[in-house]
């Protein structure tokens, strides 16, 4: 079943008296429960892509439909709320919050939301064992390290359950081989689920782990490749 659909999307930024169209004309449908990576070189689009996706940004043309809601039609406080419930997202800078703990931190999407601590406390519990963390729950963030604190925010991203993850480069401050384990756990954990996924990544090793590979360039889909299962 169709999870997002993205129909003619365009975005075009404001120069002074000029405009530059970075995206040009996008059509994409993503499955529930893919795993997609988004690839190409800087200035392709990508990464507008993904905010347009994450409804970080409103397109100049088209649409983007998630679970069959168009993103461009909702009210700001709408697009706040639906971000919040139903989009977990990954960056490649962590954004945890220095003073709480990494289950605090992991904790923090539902205590937003208006749910109690001790409501949501298992849950991100369960996530942080699932991440190898279960024994530095109480840590802070300047107690952790790089790869631990990757952990912790895609705990942080997942603990909603969202129907869709976007993770921008969330290899990118990270050595190739914590990368890659930080990747598989990332992986496994939303399979397990059924999530669906969207990664932006310039890494080649970061995409194999995909089920999909979707090229950008030059503001357009340049080529789409689906793989029978991703390389372990």
């Amino acid at each position: 079943m169709t999870l997002l659909a993205i129909e003619a999307l365009k975005k075009t930024y404001r120069q002074g008296k000029q405009g530059v169209e970075v995206l040009r004309g996008i059509d994409l449908t993503v499955a529930e429960g893919e795993f997609v990576a988004l690839v190409g070189p800087s200035g392709s689009g990508k990464t507008t892509l993904m905010q347009l996706i994450g409804g970080l940004d409103k397109p100049s043309a088209g649409s983007v439909k998630i679970g069959g809601a168009a993103l461009e039609s909702f009210s700001d406080a709408r697009l706040s709320a639906f971000r919040r419930q139903k989009l977990g997202f990954v960056f490649q800078f962590f954004h945890l919050l220095p003073t709480l703990s990494a289950e605090e931190n992991v904790c923090l999407p539902l205590l937003l939301d208006g749910r109690s601590h001790g409501d949501v406390a298992p849950r991100a519990a369960e996530l942080l064992e699932r991440m190898g963390l279960g024994h530095r729950k109480h840590h802070r963030p300047d107690q952790l390290s790089g790869g631990e604190m990757q952990r912790v925010a895609i705990a942080r991203a997942l603990v909603a359950d969202p129907l869709l993850v976007l993770a921008d480069e969330p290899t990118g401050n990270l050595d190739s081989k914590t990368g890659r384990i930080v990747l598989e756990l990332f992986r496994d954990t939303v399979k397990e689920r059924g999530q669906t996924v969207i990664m932006v990544t310039h890494d080649p090793r970061a995409a194999e782990l995909a089920d999909r590979v979707i090229g950008i360039k030059d503001g357009l889909v340049e080529r789409d490749e689906r793989r029978l299962a991703a390389v372990a």
